[in-house]
């Protein structure tokens, strides 16, 4: 009896896990060159310094701060008026083939090189992002190139 109970309940929490939504990944970033602090508050450690459009994931949101998870996989609190509205996305590859189209074989707007910011400027299309240089130059970049989407 005991383990028809267990064994019902472990189905429902079975079923239930893979009926919640997925949790997507929130992404931002830095609206100006920031500090983060080890607590969220401005008497805590500074930690470093991010350079605006720095792409940041979102770990914990409270009312005037942000822990955010840096690339490095280094968290920290930013004051939540110091994040963005908009996404950004950061190049991870050697160089990246900024496409005119979302397509491996469309002419390249641009290449950028490793640890280059781009902003994002719409969704996702496919593997490609819709991106802008901070130059005004625009197109699309595949998602596995970039860091912060």
């Amino acid at each position: 009896m005991a383990r028809r109970v267990l064994t019902r309940l472990a189905l429902i929490a079975i079923l239930g896990a893979l009926s919640a939504p997925s949790m997507a990944l929130d992404y931002r970033a830095a609206a100006k060159t920031s500090v983060l602090y080890d607590t969220p508050s401005p008497a805590g450690k500074k930690l470093y310094i991010v350079n605006a459009d720095t792409p940041l994931e979102v770990v914990v949101t409270l009312e005037k701060w942000i822990k955010v998870r840096a690339r490095d996989g280094k968290l920290a609190w930013i004051a939540r008026n110091d994040l963005a509205d908009y996404q950004s996305v950061m190049v991870t590859t050697e160089q990246a083939a900024v496409r005119s189209e979302a397509r491996d074989d469309a002419p390249p707007s641009f290449m950028a090189a490793n640890s280059v910011l781009l902003r994002v400027t719409g969704p996702a299309q496919g593997a490609w992002l819709p991106v802008r240089h901070a130059d005004g130059q625009t197109g699309f970049v595949r998602k596995v190139d970039v860091w912060g989407y």
